[in-house]
């Protein structure tokens, strides 16, 4: 008899290892660094969301809800985004409920695209894009945003569309690079795909993190665009409860409907009492309307304090990070020198390159300052040392 043996494998996902996220954050645990590397906040969520969520839970919420998500909540959202961006969505047939945005996006590619369908994405970009698009079985098509600015190209984004094209992710504002698109770019976007069949997937976690008296340019406010768009965004982001997972799709009922096959079958349905926790806490626009002012206080504090390193400071139109240019002080590579800032100086931060397919290296690494005012002082004494 032989002895037993696993089946030879195909991996899905050759090209595919840890993530860098893990990576550094792993680094920055075993040398006590201060870690901005990975995007999440320090700090507690209003503690009366979190008694929303315990009185759902005490109120039975416990159970499957709805598969579209609780009604409640759907409602909620559709009154958001009809305040501020002014389009109605209904509640019952175009918001659907979701694990996080990570799933959402992931079950928005799996329900429009193909296989042998071309999907565009803009680099650099989250990472999850590309591995969504391959395991759909579609082709990424990557379009370098413009060095230094990442602001879009559109006449490289006109020159990779093709009959081939399915849709195109954008995310706005931008992670990695904190650059926000302005009602210019949307609207050149809507006039580049107003004769196409091209669907956009709009990420769009960060929309309450516009700076300097900056608007947020959803989708949504765009007719032409938000016809043949997904609109996904974050409550994990959005109330400072990203371990939550737990997001939300905005869609035409055509494209809602596909989505909510797909949706059905790779997660069914979503955390109940959260759900009903924040449609109760969502009454109140005070939380969201307030992110704005909190976030470019930190901004502020942070690049004041860059300001007197020798980092060369791109600017943070949104989101809650900060892109350095690390010529002056380095000739590591970017991943060099976050490995190296990690162990010697006891900062962690994340290659640019990382949100590259081919690992452009620009000498730019990103810094998270979604963080309490103390980790900000203590990261900036250390990197003050440079």
């Amino acid at each position: 008899m032989s002895a037993p043996r696993t089946p030879a494998l195909q991996s899905r996902l050759p090209a595919v290892g840890t993530t860098i996220f893990t990576v550094m954050s792993a680094l920055a645990t075993q040398h006590q660094a201060v870690n901005l590397g990975q995007g999440f906040p320090d700090f507690a969520c209003d503690p009366d969301l979190v008694d929303q969520v315990t009185r759902a839970m005490q109120a039975g919420h416990n159970q499957y809800p709805s598969m579209l998500g609780v009604a409640a909540l759907r409602e909620a959202v559709a009154a958001k985004i009809e305040r501020l961006y002014g389009r109605s969505y209904r509640a019952a047939d175009e918001i659907t409920i979701t694990a996080g945005a990570t799933q959402a996006i992931f079950t928005a590619l799996l329900a429009l695209v193909h296989p042998g369908d071309e999907v565009i994405v803009l680099e650099p970009c989250y990472d999850s894009y590309q591995p969504n698009i391959v395991l759909a079985g579609g082709v990424v098509v990557r379009v370098p945003l413009t060095p230094g600015t990442f602001r879009p190209d559109f006449a490289k984004i006109a020159a990779a569309l093709t009959p081939k094209t399915r849709a195109i992710v954008i995310n706005t504002p931008h992670n990695p690079s904190g650059t926000v698109w302005s009602r210019a770019d949307m609207l050149a976007l809507q006039d580049l795909l107003a004769p196409t069949n091209v669907f956009v997937i709009s990420d769009e976690v960060y929309e309450h993190m516009v700076f300097d008296g900056a608007q947020h340019q959803s989708v949504a406010l765009f007719p032409g665009l938000a016809e043949r768009a997904l609109i996904v965004s974050s409550f994990g982001k959005t109330y400072h409860v990203t371990g939550w997972k737990i997001g939300l799709v905005a869609a035409p009922a055509v494209l809602t409907t596909e989505f909510r096959k797909v949706h059905q079958f790779n997660v069914f349905t979503v955390n109940t009492p959260v759900q009903h926790g924040l449609a109760a806490y969502m009454a109140d626009p005070a939380p969201y309307e307030a992110l704005p002012t909190f976030y470019q206080r930190k901004r502020d504090l942070f690049r004041q304090g860059l300001a007197q390193t020798g980092f060369k400071l791109l600017p943070s139109e949104g989101t809650f990070f900060q892109c350095v240019d690390i010529s002056a002080i380095s000739d590591l590579s970017e991943a060099d020198f976050c490995q190296w800032l990690t162990r010697e100086i006891g900062v962690a931060a994340i290659p640019l390159s990382a949100f590259y397919a081919n690992g452009f290296d620009q000498r730019v690494v990103r810094f998270c300052f979604a963080k309490e005012e103390s980790t900000l002082h203590a990261a900036l004494a250390r990197l003050k040392t440079l």
